[in-house]
């Protein structure tokens, strides 16, 4: 397909290309405006020097067309930033009568874009941006624009072309999101390595899960995702979402009436609702069905689950797609090591974060004594049996606790080899 983007000038035109060129490698040829690149040379003025402009722009035409002509043999996609349909409006309307005879003779034989798409905005956004953009041998007045847009609305008009329309007067996000969308656009991740598509990393609180997250999203992503099996890592942790809760039982609680779900434990939160478990793996289900794995992404769910149905009762809800796609690690650490880290790392001005918070230690007595880890995966590695799926899964023994690269490097890219493995075998 053969797409040319058009509009007023400094509406983006030639960014909008430029992230597309970046984000979709293989895709697209991208094509730079033929009258700028005529002009460049010599460095033409637009209005002043219009009969070498002109004869510069048709002196590059024939290749320019051949150049379309062998990606669309060859499949690709081309987009181009403008077209000379655009060179001609502006032709009209500065009584540039020579190319405008020029250019009736060549339109019926050249080769015209399968959609126009239109970047359009109030004539005061292009001059405000192109007084920002500061380029004084682009810029074009208002009494010029408003009559060139017109003549190449009624060219489009009398040969029924195809005109896509975005709202360019809008945030950059917005813009880009819809050109991808029009243009049909899919992002592919760079194949690097196989990776693990959904990691599951379980074990009790403080046993070392967040800091082993840490230590893998700072490795370079070449490394991890060869030396580790983990691509572009996107991670789902339910405590944001426990801690939610707790902050709206405060707010209840200000109303007057009465806390939901916790009750305050000094500086920290108890559960009460043995239920908001359950909930947090409907709200880490939700968050992996929004967004599920990209190609070359590796989404991480990780949680902390206590008592003698512990991890069984949250797997068994678990969404398909991790328990069909992914893999468990264990982190094992004693229960006497769990508490020693938990102390430790409390944090009171930063008690809602990922690597500072702390469980209460009556939580900790009450819910995270015991887990039914062992009852599952008697073995050091193997497969779990949840709702048909067979899913591979390895325990880490993480005591003592790491604390370089090295004793990092040392404990888990070997477990997350045999967990590759044992994915790849499922």
């Amino acid at each position: 397909m053969y797409i040319a983007i058009e509009g007023l000038p400094a509406l983006g035109k030639s960014e909008i290309l430029a992230l597309l060129r970046l984000y979709f490698p293989g895709q697209l040829l991208i094509l730079p405006e033929l009258v700028k690149e005529a002009a460049e040379p010599e460095k033409l003025e637009l209005f002043r020097d219009r009969p070498r402009l002109n004869q510069a722009i048709l002196q590059m035409l024939p290749e320019r067309q051949n150049l379309i002509r062998q990606a669309l043999e060859e499949g690709k996609t081309v987009l181009e930033d403008s077209h000379l349909a655009v060179h001609a409006a502006y032709s009209a309307i500065l009584g540039d009568a020579e190319f405008c005879r020029t250019f009736q003779e060549l339109e019926p034989r050249l080769l015209w874009p399968d959609i126009f798409l239109r970047l359009e905005a109030p004539v005061e956004v292009s001059l405000w941006r192109q007084e920002a953009r500061g380029e004084r041998r682009y810029r074009v007045p208002r009494e010029i624009l408003l009559p060139m847009m017109a003549w190449l609305s009624a060219w489009h008009a009398r040969r029924g072309d195809r005109v896509e329309v975005i709202n360019a007067d809008q945030g950059p996000s917005e813009v880009v999101a819809e050109a991808v969308r029009i243009l049909g656009l899919s992002y592919k991740g760079c194949p690097l390595h196989e990776v693990l598509p959904y990691l599951v990393v379980l074990g009790r609180p403080a046993a070392g899960k967040s800091e082993l997250l840490q230590f893998l999203q700072h490795l370079p992503l070449s490394e991890r995702a060869q030396a580790y099996h983990l691509g572009t890592i996107r991670v789902i942790d339910d405590f944001p979402f426990l801690w939610e809760k707790f902050r709206e039982d405060d707010l209840w609680e200000e109303l007057g009436c009465g806390r939901r779900y916790s009750r305050r434990v000094g500086e920290n939160y108890a559960v009460t609702d043995h239920r908001l478990w359950d909930f947090l793996i409907l709200r880490i289900n939700a968050e992996v069905e929004k967004a599920p794995a990209r190609e070359g992404e590796t989404v991480i769910v990780e949680f902390s689950r206590g008592g003698p149905q512990a991890y069984g009762r949250a797997l068994s809800s678990l969404s398909s797609y991790v328990l069909e796609n992914g893999a468990i690690l264990y982190l094992h650490v004693s229960y006497q090591e769990s508490l020693r880290r938990n102390r430790a790392r409390y944090d009171r001005d930063r008690r809602d974060g990922i690597l500072t918070h702390s469980v209460p230690e009556e939580e900790m007595a009450r819910t995270y004594a015991d887990d039914d880890w062992r009852t599952l995966a008697p073995q050091d590695a193997g497969y779990l049996s949840v709702r048909g799926f067979r899913v591979p899964y390895v325990t880490v023994y993480n005591e003592p606790e790491p604390k370089s690269v090295a004793d990092f490097s040392r404990r888990f890219r070997p477990a997350l080899e045999e967990l590759y493995q044992l994915w790849k075998n499922r």
